[in-house]
């Protein structure tokens, strides 16, 4: 597979990470019937706010992590894939990424949450070893689901 290239977004690439989370997300909007979480983030604040790698293949991009450091764990609050690329071991690949940014940055958990409509989602992240912490009520309906791993 070839190699993944990452680049920290700066302001210049909010239009960017929107367009890319919309696309990733669109097919979970029949789902739940809304759009979710990510798809109406104000992203000219997050990328100031937070920590957003773009990942690159062959120059393409192909992906996002959006991660929000804390004192003991990163938070991982946005996994993207292009839907082209999706399905291809890039979502393992950028956990990945976020498992080695913890550890580089001497934290020993990551933290995650996800819809629990998104049956597919749990069972990624539990393949990956990610163990669930707690659920809890959506506003509007649903539930979130909250998994946590030591790296």
């Amino acid at each position: 597979m070839s190699e993944l290239v990452f680049r920290r977004a700066d302001e210049s690439d909010a239009e960017t990470i929107r367009a890319l989370t919309h696309a990733a997300y669109a097919k979970w909007v029949p789902v739940i019937g809304r759009r979710p979480k990510p798809m109406n983030a104000d992203y000219e604040h997050t990328v100031r706010a937070h920590v957003i790698d773009l990942a690159y293949v062959d120059g393409e991009l192909v992906g996002l992590i959006e991660i929000i450091p804390a004192a003991d764990h990163l938070l991982l609050e946005n996994l993207a894939v292009v839907p082209a690329h999706q399905r291809r071991g890039l979502g393992r690949r950028l956990i990945a990424r976020v498992e080695a940014l913890a550890r580089a940055q001497g934290k020993k958990l990551v933290r995650l949450y996800t819809n629990k409509a998104f049956t597919s989602n749990l069972d990624f992240y539990q393949k990956l070893g990610y163990a669930l912490e707690r659920e809890e009520p959506i506003k509007g309906g649903g539930f979130l689901v909250h998994f946590a791993k030591a790296v």
